[in-house]
């Protein structure tokens, strides 16, 4: 079987104190993760106290975004290097509310994927299609010009790691159900949009892809028991420590 990836993204959702019992909570509960990978994005903010509170368990440390720069005059940006630091060993990068909020490009997305691989951290790139360019059929075409922008000269060492993670906008906190077959067939599209990228052994031991979108305990399974699924990205449910690793059970199931 192989070794699901389940990402908790907490968003702007948690105050400081609520952040770090969520995150002490987890930790708690992470004895009964073996056999999975886990890892919490929570806000910078609370990055240095999330990190010490999981730093014991086998939960891994995440952030939500970065800059493209090391260092400079960048003010209210954060340094994937200073990340680096704290112990963040993903970041979630191109978010479709990053995409719409504050207007981040595949070409911005380009850069900060290429300094994360620079600096040997994981890159979380997000893709996925609103529901209007769903419904007048482009949901492909956006996804593959997502993977090859996003991707474009991106160089990857023996260590470096990618996780693409599929995000149908349209889903995102709606509490709609898609079905596992879907996913699958897209996750299909985007493994082949890789293999016209990269060598198929890179793309194979090299980059996963996982989905998200409303996946709660119930649903997880189905999605995570499809040939291409590597893993779940969590929002909403993330937020409920019980809820979480219930999803986490379910994925090992």
């Amino acid at each position: 079987m192989k070794s699901p990836i389940i990402i908790a993204n907490w968003k702007m959702k948690l105050n400081a104190s609520d952040a770090l019992k969520l995150a002490k909570k987890l930790a708690k509960a992470s004895t009964k993760y073996k056999g999975a990978e886990v890892v919490v994005c929570p806000m910078f903010t609370e990055i240095a106290a999330v990190g010490e509170a999981i730093k014991k368990s086998k939960i891994k440390l995440g952030a939500q975004d970065c800059f493209w720069e090391d260092f400079g005059e960048f003010t209210g940006e954060v340094s994937p290097n200073a990340l680096k630091d704290y112990g963040v060993e993903h970041v979630i990068i191109g978010h479709s509310e990053r995409r719409e909020h504050v207007q981040e490009t595949n070409e911005i997305i380009n850069k900060k994927i290429k300094k994360l691989l620079e600096l040997g951290i994981t890159p979380i790139m997000c893709i996925g299609e609103s529901f209007e360019q769903r419904q007048q059929g482009d949901k492909e075409t956006v996804l593959i010009q997502q993977i090859t922008k996003g991707l474009n000269e991106v160089w990857f060492n023996k260590m470096s790691k990618l996780i693409v993670a599929y995000e149908p906008i349209w889903m995102i906190g709606s509490g709609q159900e898609i079905d596992p077959n879907e996913v699958e067939h897209t996750h299909q599209v985007i493994r082949q949009t890789l293999y016209d990228i990269f060598p198929d052994t890179m793309v194979d031991e090299q980059i996963r892809i996982i989905y998200g979108g409303s996946v709660n305990p119930e649903n997880v399974l189905g999605f995570i028991d499809q040939p291409t699924v590597d893993g779940a990205l969590v929002g909403g449910a993330s937020l409920d420590g019980a809820k979480f690793s219930a999803i986490v059970a379910s994925a090992l199931k």
